[in-house]
């Protein structure tokens, strides 16, 4: 995304805020505690937690990112213990090393480096003119106190001019850009405020290279940290990628049955109708979740190898001889054929191609028998052979409920499964089942494409789509 362009007004302004900087840092460097090990230490420890900064944005192109580092933290620690000049040096600095790494553009460098300079200076002073006032000294509790006040002093600094210039580019509220900056780091801030006390405690009582120390300490921290945060943001860029896949994948089967209906009126009302009848036998039967999600998925596309076949033999009213019967046979294979080209939808292609066997072995493509033919496939042919005999949209007279199954009855034991039978006149007899003819079966919500994507996404990603 690209961010705007300041305006020469706003160049200007940074300009003098910068040379105002120097003019009084060189009136208040006579004041400052030049503790050379200090200042390396801090030096040292902000450059290089400021090299490692953490990006806890989940979009890291964006315009508002949010780095999450420990050389404010130095900086804080540099005020109580150098002074206003010392901590603005190393702030100053940070921001020059920064820069040479991440090379960001001129106009937020030269903010970066007046944010830098001036919330040390600002802090710093604050900080030696209470501590004078109050006659505070590192034997007293209020010299701690003070550090926690001049840390968020100096946040607050920092804040208004980071975020009020990014608030002039994009000419938006400065209050809604705080409110954005501050709460999703409130929690981090107010540990670094205790950590900063800590660390200039600890300098008091144990010297310099206790700062080595809780330095080395912080900034191991701060690397695993910043894997977990990338590896955080891997996964929702992963979430992402598998959601717009299961779009494709859903909408792929949407467009192709959608398409078959055009040329054949029923299609998709008969499919609907087949997977809700077909997911209710599963359920019935006890199949797991998982498995009634597969048999349902293979009831919307069994039928999805018609597309090859030509319209007088999909819209035929009278007979058809061998060759188109031929043709016929093969819209199992074919169906289970273009499934199988997606990702994941494997096991319901399985039960496509064999949802035309018959229980005695008549049936095709393969001539399979009894057990032998998937429990998916037997359950799909006896929803599809309902659906056909009752719906007033089929290509023959329909029949009532009763009439349907005393013809499923008849059949059961040669064409159909007699126990998958015997479940489904159960079901039909109960007030279980939303309806028992297929007039009211709607596609869309068989389909449910925002379920089904958003399934098919976590299936993807743990490995089982369907």
């Amino acid at each position: 995304m690209t961010i705007p362009a300041p305006g020469r007004g706003a160049n200007v302004v940074m300009a003098t805020a910068l040379v105002a900087a120097v003019g009084v840092g060189l009136v208040a460097a006579g004041a400052a505690n030049w503790d050379i090990p200090v200042f390396v230490a801090l030096s040292a420890f902000a450059v290089v937690s400021d090299l490692w900064a953490i990006d806890t944005t989940a979009n890291p192109t964006g315009k508002d990112r949010l780095l999450m580092s420990g050389s404010f933290l130095a900086l804080v620690v540099a005020m109580a213990l150098l002074g206003a000049v010392p901590a603005a040096l190393i702030g100053v600095g940070t921001i020059l090393v920064g820069h040479l790494r991440f090379g960001e553009r001129r106009d937020l460098f030269v903010n970066n480096l007046v944010a830098y300079a001036w919330f040390p200076l600002l802090g710093g002073l604050a900080f030696s003119a209470a501590r004078h006032a109050l006659g505070s000294t590192p034997d007293r509790p209020d010299f701690y106190a003070l550090t926690a006040v001049i840390f968020f002093l100096a946040l607050a600094v920092n804040l208004i001019v980071i975020v009020g210039y990014s608030a002039y580019l994009d000419r938006t509220s400065l209050r809604a850009k705080v409110r954005k900056a501050v709460e999703p780091a409130l929690g981090w801030d107010l540990v670094a405020a205790a950590l900063a006390v800590s660390m200039v405690y600890a300098c008091h009582e144990l010297g310099p290279f206790s700062l080595v120390l809780i330095g080395l300490v912080m900034l191991g921290a701060q690397r695993l940290l910043g894997q977990v945060f990338a590896a955080e943001r891997r996964a929702g860029l992963l979430e992402e990628r598998m959601e717009e896949f299961a779009k494709l994948h859903v909408g792929l089967l949407h467009t192709m049955i959608r398409t078959l209906d055009l040329r054949d009126r029923m299609t998709a009302r008969h499919s609907a109708a087949v997977a809700h009848y077909a997911r209710e036998i599963a359920a019935a039967i006890g199949m797991t979740e998982q498995e009634q999600e597969t048999v349902h998925t293979a009831g919307l596309l069994h039928d999805i190898g018609k597309f090859n076949l030509p319209d007088d033999i999909l819209k035929a009213d009278k007979p058809l001889g061998d060759a188109e019967w031929e043709l016929i046979r093969a819209h199992p294979e074919e169906g289970a054929r273009l499934i199988s080209h997606i990702e994941g939808y494997g096991p319901a292609a399985d039960l496509v191609r064999a949802h035309h066997e018959r229980f005695d072995g008549e049936g095709y493509p393969a001539g399979l028998t009894g057990m032998r033919i998937p429990l998916g496939s037997r359950i799909i042919s006896v929803a599809d052979t309902y659906d056909v005999l009752t719906a007033r949209d089929s290509y023959r007279k329909p029949i009532s409920s009763k009439e349907a199954i005393r013809e499923l009855q008849r059949v059961a034991g040669t064409q159909l499964d007699p126990a998958v039978v015997s479940t489904f006149a159960e079901l039909l007899a109960t007030k279980e089942l939303h309806y028992r003819h297929g007039e009211d079966a709607d596609f869309e919500t068989e389909l449910a494409v925002e379920k089904r994507i958003a399934r098919y996404a976590t299936g993807v990603a743990s490995g089982s789509p369907t």
